[in-house]
């Protein structure tokens, strides 16, 4: 059949073909990979949405196109038009029997085959190894994170506020910045968080989330880390800790829930043990203290932690395999806080701050905390840390007109992405990872 011939033909998604049980549909996409037996060809062919058999026999087809088939490369362009048929022994439940056949484009001889590759070499040819299964499975599941997110905001009353990616100042201290040349010989940085824009926005909207790229220039090479990277930034007025706390544990609950109810296909392409996964469905989760976490860890073979330094990985992960699904810890020395938090008014030494830690290893991915509302005690802060007051003028103007008790959290969708997929690396969380070495493609 000409390219002519399928004009106008509407196509199905592969994921969709289950509904359409012994009609002959149009399914366009490229090839993933073939074998051959005798007289049949069996063409594995993805579309984006999901991979589907496509068995062409050869008295269905015309020995043109049949003879065709057997020069296809892998990731040729391809249109095939076919009678589905159910049959749970296929790849995805379904297959589909091919009678036509039109070659889109021919693929040159493809630089990555079946054999094992090195992070490097996939790394560098990551515009071509996001087509592969399990690439192509975490970015779906990153699809309905996200979605989630979004949902799960839409449907509490929270408004979506954008932040600037350009700013005059740090938000968590200075060294991990992006610094860069502005107009008339000033200074800006690439933003780290968008939580203080978030809470001037808070303050006129009441309950809003911000979402996008932050960036941090920390010169770390270990898997839990990236360049840029996403974060969600929920901020609300009249939220103490305990209310942070509860929309965090929610808030994760849910992204888990519908990452199961909808991606499950993908989970198994991904070998991922769901049983690990599913507690975390299900909120509330395990409250600790710092103290009590410092306790555990002294308890299970890390007796010189010292109280009062922030956790490391080994540390984090320690924690999390205490649980079967993720747990806040709170009430942190405040020295090792940033300037914003608000110290516990029954231990002034201590921020109302929380970090949520996944299960299995995978550490902390959320950080929170209730906001300093007292005017005076966050010029205090500030002062303390050496933060230029000036720079920070109109974030302490949220202060002086209409303060109100106040707080949020950031999620790291990386780190979220890598916890429930069950990978190693952040790198295949994002499409095209910037690392402390890698900024290509």
């Amino acid at each position: 059949m000409t390219e002519q011939s399928f004009a106008g033909l509407p196509a199905t998604s592969i994921r969709d073909l289950k509904e359409h049980d012994g009609q002959r549909v149009l399914v366009q996409g490229w090839l993933y990979n073939m074998r051959s037996k005798g007289k049949l060809h069996f063409l594995m062919v993805r579309d984006g949405t999901g991979i589907v058999q496509a068995v062409m026999f050869k008295g269905n087809v015309d020995e043109a196109v049949f003879e065709q088939a057997k020069g296809l490369t892998q990731e040729s362009s391809i249109r095939v038009l076919g009678t589905v048929k159910l049959d749970e022994r296929a790849p995805g439940g379904v297959e589909l029997g091919v009678d036509e056949m039109h070659i889109v484009h021919q693929a040159g001889e493809y630089p990555i085959s079946p054999k094992e590759h090195g992070a490097h070499f996939l790394l560098e040819r990551r515009h071509l190894w996001l087509r592969s299964k399990k690439q192509s499975a975490i970015m779906r599941i990153r699809d309905e994170a996200i979605r989630a997110i979004r949902d799960f905001f839409h449907e509490r009353g929270f408004f979506c506020v954008d932040s600037p990616m350009f700013t005059p100042a740090a938000c968590e201290g200075t060294t991990t910045l992006f610094e860069l040349d502005y107009f008339d010989e000033q200074k800006a940085y690439l933003t780290q968080s968008g939580q203080l824009y978030g809470e001037a926005s808070a303050m006129a909207l009441g309950k809003i989330y911000v979402f996008g790229p932050t960036f941090r220039a920390e010169k770390s090479k270990t898997r839990r880390h990236l360049t840029e990277f996403w974060m969600v930034e929920p901020e609300a007025a009249y939220y103490d800790l305990d209310d942070v706390m509860t929309l965090a544990e929610d808030f994760v609950s849910h992204i888990v829930r519908r990452v199961l109810e909808n991606r499950r296909a993908e989970l198994d392409d991904l070998e991922r043990d769901v049983s690990k996964l599913e507690p975390a469905a299900n909120a509330p989760f395990p409250r600790i203290t710092y103290d009590e976490a410092v306790k555990l860890l002294h308890e299970n073979g890390h007796e010189d932690f010292p109280y009062g330094e922030d956790f490391g990985a080994p540390h984090e992960t320690a924690i999390g395999a205490a649980y079967d699904r993720p747990v806040m810890v709170h009430r942190w020395p405040a020295d090792i806080k940033a300037f914003y938090m608000k110290r516990d008014p029954e231990n002034d030494k201590l921020a109302l701050g929380v970090d949520m830690i996944a299960s299995e290893g995978y550490g902390e991915i959320i950080g929170g905390a209730q906001r300093e509302d007292d005017l005076e005690a966050l010029e205090t802060r500030i002062a303390e840390h050496e933060l230029p007051a000036e720079s920070f003028e109109w974030f302490t103007d949220l202060r002086r007109y209409g303060s109100v008790p106040h707080g949020g959290f950031g999620l790291g969708l990386e780190r979220t992405l890598a916890w429930i997929c069950g990978v190693e690396h952040l790198r295949e969380c994002i499409p095209f990872p910037r690392m402390l070495h890698r900024i290509y493609p």
